[in-house]
């Protein structure tokens, strides 16, 4: 039976990396760009930002290397700047969009807002990952960050530079928004 050669520690690759290697960054890349991708998919619920945030967060990591002192693991750090990449594109993203308001028209819940995001109506079957994009921006990330991947609450406000009590609140909306969506 054929050995596989055991694979280099994180921390000597990314030792290694630091010194101009780019084969040990290679391999730092091959093992957190899944997650990373996972990551900001959720934060912006779009392939095509998420790709182009994960290359960006990736080029920033490679740029930033020298200032990585390994107080955290490295994912974490990568996860960081892939976080900042994100809410980045968010910003840009608002500063476009240009809000119209018609004249007489109604306002929308917002489980209304959330059920035409959706693209249905509430009650109708619905996919998990369908339902975290179409939540509203602020509540979508806190729940990415804090919900799926576990950060603390003061850790996502320090990330998305919020107070703590958005944090929860945000949190919280965006838990009553999916149980509204997802339990019938």
């Amino acid at each position: 039976m054929r050995q596989q050669a055991e694979q280099p520690a994180e921390s000597e690759l990314v030792a290694r990396a630091r010194q101009g290697d780019n084969e040990a960054f290679e391999a730092l890349y091959r093992r957190h760009a899944g997650r990373v991708n996972a990551l900001c998919l959720r934060m912006t619920g779009n392939a095509a930002q998420a790709e182009d945030c994960v290359q960006e967060a990736f080029v920033q990591a490679w740029k930033k290397l020298s200032s990585f002192q390994g107080a955290s693991a490295f994912g974490t750090w990568l996860y960081r700047i892939a976080v900042n990449e994100v809410l980045g594109v968010q910003r840009r993203e608002r500063r476009r969009v240009t809000h119209l308001q018609v004249v007489g028209e109604e306002e929308r819940t917002e489980e209304m807002e959330y059920a035409r995001a959706l693209g249905g109506e509430a009650g109708e079957e619905i996919d998990v990952e369908q339902a975290v994009r179409a939540l509203p921006e602020g509540a979508r990330n806190v729940f990415v960050l804090a919900g799926l991947y576990g950060y603390s609450h003061e850790e996502t406000a320090e990330t998305l530079g919020v107070a703590v009590g958005t944090c929860k609140a945000q949190l919280h909306r965006a838990r009553q928004l999916l149980a509204k969506r997802l339990i019938p």
